[in-house]
């Protein structure tokens, strides 16, 4: 997992995967206040989820991993939490969605979660070994707008 604030992003671009960094650089460059809710396909697989929702309690939120895409998950407005831990033997698949949308849910006792506090300009990349609990209400419920990025794990691991 990286975790990060958008700002920084010219200074650490170097240290980042290409696919990762070209899906940075979308973020950095890119006014999404005005843009629609939607996906919206960009280049080599990636794509882009524009979202807007109400956070919620952490017990209504199942933790999730992904196989085939990472997640780079950039809050445009509002805030929330992002729990996050490692995937280990311990967690409990509870919906595998693997197939249609390459989503895993889990149980909700999660070992060892780590709650990041995202507000605007902050993102989280999400690899694959990588449990997160997105859309998490930090004081009040609050409504977020998110875009997360999907890009193929195959981009990143060339």
């Amino acid at each position: 997992m990286i975790f990060g604030s958008i700002e920084n992003f010219d200074k650490e671009k170097s240290v980042y995967a290409s696919a990762i960094t070209m899906g940075l650089d979308y973020l950095s460059k890119t006014d999404f206040i005005a843009m629609p809710i939607g996906r919206y396909d960009l280049s080599e697989g990636i794509f882009a989820l524009v979202q807007e929702y109400q956070t919620e309690s952490k017990a209504k939120r199942r933790p999730e991993s992904h196989v085939d895409y990472l997640d780079v998950q950039y809050i445009v407005q509002g805030e929330e939490i992002i729990s996050y831990a490692y995937l280990t033997e311990d967690c409990r698949v509870e919906e595998n969605q693997l197939p249609k949308n390459d989503m895993i849910f889990y149980s909700k006792k999660i070992a060892d979660e780590v709650d990041l506090n995202l507000s605007a300009g902050m993102f989280a990349v999400l690899f694959p070994w990588d449990v997160h609990r997105p859309c998490v209400t930090k004081k009040v419920d609050s409504k977020v707008k998110k875009v997360v990025l999907k890009i193929p794990v195959s981009a990143v691991l060339r």
